[in-house]
This record gives C-alpha cells, sequence and structure tokens, in this order.
C-alpha cells in the first residue's frame, strides 16, 4: 500500500515536473540564466497535497533530461530505487509505473489526470526549472533575486528562494517552491523543487 502511495506521488510529482505578486521581471530585463532547449537537471522533491481531507508529505528524488523534441523525467524514491518515468513529445506523453504496461495518452496533463484523477502543469516545468514563466498577465516572466515570485496564468504561485550561484550575472535556480489554492475546481497543493548544483 505504502509503494502504491510513493507510486502515485512519484507520478504526481513528474507531472509537476514535466504548469498577489512582486513586480514581475520580464525578458527585457532579464537577471536569470539564458533559457535552453536541451537541459539535464536532477533533484529532490516535497510534495503537500489533499486527500481525504488530510494533508499528505511524499518525498522523491527526480531526474530531468529535455530537448527540443522531448522531455524524459525518472522519478526515484528517496532510497533511489526508480518509481516511474515519464516521456513527453509533442504527439504523446507516456508513463511507466515499475513493471505495469505504460499508460499513454494524447498529453501530460490528460495522462496524469487519468493515472492520478487530477491534473497538473507538467509543461509549466520545461519554464519553471529554468527560472521563466508565464505571469497571470500573459507576460514572459524571468525570475531574479530581486524578482523571485510570480502567479502563472493558471493559478500557481512560484517562489524563487535561492540560486545556485546568487552572486553570478545570471545564477540558476536552486529551491523554487510552488504553491496553489484550493478552488472548486482543484486541491490545493505545495510543491518543493531542490535541484542540484550543474556540473
Amino acid at each position: 500500500m505504502m509503494l502504491r502511495t510513493k507510486t502515485r506521488f512519484l507520478a504526481l510529482a513528474c507531472a509537476a515536473l514535466l504548469s498577489a505578486c512582486v513586480t514581475p521581471a520580464y525578458l527585457s530585463k532579464a537577471n536569470v540564466a539564458a533559457y535552453r532547449e536541451a537541459i539535464e537537471l536532477n533533484g529532490r522533491l516535497t510534495v503537500n497535497y489533499q486527500k481525504d481531507g488530510q494533508t499528505e508529505t511524499l518525498t522523491g528524488k527526480f531526474s530531468w533530461n529535455q530537448t527540443p523534441a522531448a522531455v524524459n523525467v525518472s522519478l526515484a524514491s528517496p532510497l533511489g530505487q526508480t518509481i516511474a518515468t515519464i516521456s513527453v513529445t509533442p504527439d504523446a506523453a507516456t508513463l511507466t509505473q515499475g513493471d505495469r504496461a505504460p499508460r499513454v495518452a494524447r498529453d501530460i496533463d490528460t495522462l496524469t489526470a487519468q493515472t492520478l484523477g487530477w491534473s497538473l502543469p507538467v509543461s509549466g516545468l520545461r519554464d519553471w526549472l529554468q527560472g521563466y514563466a508565464t505571469g497571470a498577465d500573459g507576460q514572459r516572466f524571468a525570475a531574479s533575486p530581486a524578482a523571485n515570485t510570480v502567479t502563472t496564468a493558471d493559478g500557481w504561485r512560484l517562489t524563487y528562494v535561492s540560486w545556485q550561484d546568487p552572486d553570478a550575472a545570471k545564477p540558476l535556480p536552486k529551491r523554487i517552491d510552488v504553491a496553489r489554492a484550493a478552488s472548486a475546481t482543484v486541491e490545493a497543493m505545495e510543491i518543493r523543487i531542490v535541484i542540484d548544483p550543474q556540473g
């Protein structure tokens, strides 16, 4: 039962890995490292979510490999056991858990909704992990140590808590806190993402 719960969490977190704020820093004033179409990142996740009226907390590790053509994410338990893998291309999303048959859908939001019972903005992580987002006003946001918070167009509040090298001219994110308030259609959720130093 615990393994099933951890498996669901890691798939959820992956879905979450692959969508009142301070004055935004837009691209013309960006102080974050330039956006890259191809990146490889590793890190840790802590997720707080609501289940049967109670707050559940789960942790895990992730590996993120992004190219212009696809995003591949591997989720593992705190001890390093692979729990789930997700592959997202422009045509389809595939989620594999343990020895179960892969599940496929047209997009990752649909897939996670089918698998987990709700949809998460996985595609947002392509930007968020690099310090970028689309703000509630539809403008492109670029985070920096001086302007580190934004609410996205789909209701997620991002806070860039710390940076790999805060004194660098264009630092890379280290810790990102992501939160979504409960509404009539979604449960409240909080995600803490810690990105390992990049070599």
